[in-house]
C-alpha cells in the first residue's frame, strides 16, 4: 500500500468511522486488497472480540450483583431488580448463542466477577461485605437458568 494511501484511510478513519467500514468493506467485496487499510482492519477485529468478552463479563457481574441483593435483602424485592436479572440473562444468552466459543470465558471469570458483585452488593445495600459469602451460593447454570431466583 502506498504512503498516500496509508495516510488517506488512516485520515479516513480518524474523521468519519462509518464511512471508513462502509469504503473498506466495498474494497474487500471487489478483492481490492491492496487499498484495504489492514492495520485498523486488524484492530478492529480484535477489539470486537474484546467488547464480546467486555459485555459478557458486565452482564455476568449485574446478574451476580441482583441475585445477591434478591437474597440477603428480601424486604427490598422489586420488579425493576428481577427485570434486571432476567434482561442481564438474556443478553449472555443471546451472547453464547452468537459464540458459543465464550462458554469457556464465562467459566473463566465466573469467580472473578462474583468477587466484585460482592463488593458491589455490600456497596449498594449497606450490609457488611462479611455478610455475603466468600464463595459464589449459586452456580453457573442457576445464574443463567431464566426460572432461577434464590430464596
Amino acid at each position: 500500500m502506498s504512503p498516500e494511501l496509508q495516510t488517506s484511510q488512516k485520515t479516513l478513519y480518524d474523521a468519519d468511522f462509518v464511512r471508513w467500514v462502509e469504503t473498506t468493506v466495498d474494497h474487500l467485496r471487489h478483492q481490492n486488497y491492496t487499498a484495504v487499510d489492514w492495520v485498523n482492519l486488524i484492530e478492529e477485529i480484535e477489539d470486537m472480540s474484546r467488547r464480546e468478552r467486555k459485555s459478557l463479563k458486565s452482564n455476568l457481574v449485574v446478574t451476580l450483583l441482583h441475585l445477591l441483593k434478591w437474597q440477603y435483602q428480601p424486604k427490598n424485592r422489586s420488579g425493576s431488580w428481577k427485570g434486571s436479572i432476567r434482561e442481564h440473562r438474556r443478553r449472555m444468552a443471546d451472547d453464547l448463542k452468537d459464540s458459543p466459543s465464550l462458554s469457556p470465558y464465562l467459566q473463566e471469570i465466573f469467580k472473578e466477577c462474583y468477587v466484585n458483585a460482592r463488593e458491589q452488593a455490600a456497596d449498594e445495600t449497606g450490609l457488611p461485605l462479611e455478610q455475603f459469602p466468600l464463595a459464589c451460593p449459586y452456580t453457573l447454570g442457576q445464574v443463567l437458568n431464566a426460572d432461577y431466583l434464590p430464596a
